[in-house]
């Protein structure tokens, strides 16, 4: 659990519906930024690839992000 913490620490810092939402929009909009920057430059060979690669990764990291701050906000996962 530590390393959660450690790895995604906008999604334990949740006391209330409204800092849910925030950390859920952060999320999102990490990920459409990062969307974009991708969609510009997919033409370029090499860099369209790794920028592709890094964007799969990118949404993978918030993917989770979303769900354990949920998870956190429900009581679900128990600290340890």
């Amino acid at each position: 659990m530590d390393l959660l913490k450690k790895l995604f620490p906008l999604s334990f810092k949740l006391k209330d519906v409204t800092a849910l939402v925030i950390a859920i929009i952060i999320y999102v909009v990490a990920d459409v930024v990062v969307g974009v920057v991708v969609g510009l430059l997919w033409w370029v060979p090499v860099v369209g690839l790794l920028l592709s690669a890094v964007a799969s990764l990118v949404g993978l990291y918030t993917l989770i992000g979303i769900v354990l701050a949920i998870l956190e906000f429900c009581g679900v996962l128990k600290n340890a």
